[in-house]
């Protein structure tokens, strides 16, 4: 058994004009600032939750 940490790949790929105050805030919560602005997450149900709340905004990346 390996003990690799599962990880997920989220892109802005969208600004966030025009966006709900909440939606900001996760977006923040990500730690996406700019439109392009990646990084490399922990897989877990709370990250799956902010990205499935952002589909609109962000781009999962494999």
């Amino acid at each position: 058994m390996s003990n690799e940490v599962k990880t997920v790949t989220v892109r802005l790929v969208k600004g966030l004009r025009g966006t709900q105050s909440r939606h900001r805030l996760s977006v923040k919560a990500l730690g996406l600032g700019k439109v392009n602005s990646v990084r490399v997450l922990k897989d877990s149900p709370q990250v799956r939750g902010l990205i499935s709340q952002l589909h609109y905004l962000v781009k999962v990346e494999d």
